[in-house]
């Protein structure tokens, strides 16, 4: 049996977009594929690593089990957005600084969840910082040198993490 496609439209990044698709792909599919989100990565496809972490509706939220038909009406912030903000280029300029990039493939993922704890507790403790990336994986940085750059995006944004 063939399953309809549906008119589907969100916000991605701030600019409403449409598609018309099958409403139960992966919404991490359409992202990618479609839309060219590239930053959105595919790790586990199980909602375990994080990789493919986004914000919808200022919530953190993995794609990989999220079928797109759930996200219509909503806005989606993925990496590719997020790092264009104020508070997410302090992020991302922090990691880079830190030294908490290696690979790269779980950066977005833990840029989202920082933007989120970030935006919530300005200033948060180190065991606070290791609970709000607790759901991501990172194999080949470490866990230090990320909370570190998450310390220094905490003190560089300062004011800004207010707003």
């Amino acid at each position: 049996m063939e399953c309809k496609e549906y008119k589907i439209e969100f916000t991605l990044n701030g600019k409403p977009v449409s598609i018309a698709t099958n409403p139960l792909r992966r919404l991490i599919d359409v992202l990618r594929d479609d839309f060219g989100c590239l930053g959105v990565k595919e790790g586990c496809s199980e909602g375990e690593c994080g990789a493919c972490s986004i914000l919808m509706n200022g919530r953190v939220v993995t794609p990989c089990l999220i079928p797109v038909g759930a996200a219509n009406g909503q806005d989606i912030m993925t990496i590719e957005g997020i790092k264009e903000t104020e508070k997410g280029s302090i992020i991302v300029q922090a990691f880079a600084d830190g030294g908490a990039v290696q690979c790269g493939f779980c950066i977005p993922g833990m840029v989202i969840a920082a933007y989120y704890l970030l935006s919530r507790n300005p200033n948060p403790t180190e065991d606070e910082i290791r609970l709000g990336i607790s759901g991501n994986i990172c194999r080949c940085t470490g866990y230090d040198l990320i909370v570190e750059s998450i310390k220094l995006a905490a003190k560089r944004g300062g004011e800004i993490w207010k707003r």
